[in-house]
């Protein structure tokens, strides 16, 4: 019996997928994200996109990742998979953010968040089996997903939790 325990946990243990692992294409270049980089940081992944309703956010990413870049990065991912309102290209997009918001966290080239094609990053924040947190759903632009400092999801936001609710500065120190 113990051993058969050993045997299901080390296949369980196998199949576990750090997300330290994964890696993308930064917007508009051919540099590499590679989530690796970001190990002893907490890491606040978000899903954009240029016309929507809460795109105004990029403005509270923006101040939130300049007050706490010593301790965590902000990743934005670009997807038209909600209404089409991330249609443009890479150039346009990173021109958009860079101009009207002023951002300079990291941004990946665009992705899908949902369905069968969802990116592998997306597939391990909203997969529990990959995880170990929970399962989520993406349900539209700027969803959020804080990891820690050792690569834990710690917590799942929605859309309408702003970068500086207390809801999700509270797990960032002062």
């Amino acid at each position: 019996m113990n051993l058969l325990l050993f045997m299901m946990m080390s296949s369980t243990a196998s199949d576990t997928t750090s997300i330290y692992d994964y890696q993308i294409t930064a917007l508009d270049s051919e540099q590499l994200i590679k989530l690796s980089d970001f190990k002893g940081k907490k890491i606040l992944f978000v899903n954009v996109a240029s016309r929507c309703g809460f795109t105004p956010q990029y403005e509270g990413l923006q101040q939130l990742y300049e007050k706490y870049q010593e301790d965590l990065v902000i990743i934005g991912f670009p997807c038209n998979q909600f209404l089409f309102q991330e249609s443009g290209n890479e150039s346009n997009i990173a021109n958009f953010c860079r101009t009207n918001y002023g951002v300079t966290f990291p941004m990946t080239t665009k992705i899908k968040v949902k369905g069968r094609s969802k990116h592998p990053i997306y597939q391990w924040l909203t997969s529990k089996e990959k995880n170990g947190m929970g399962d989520f759903k993406v349900s539209w632009n700027f969803n959020k997903f804080l990891v820690d400092e050792e690569g834990r999801l710690l917590a799942y936001f929605g859309s309408s939790v702003k970068p500086f609710d207390k809801e999700l500065t509270s797990y960032l120190s002062e």
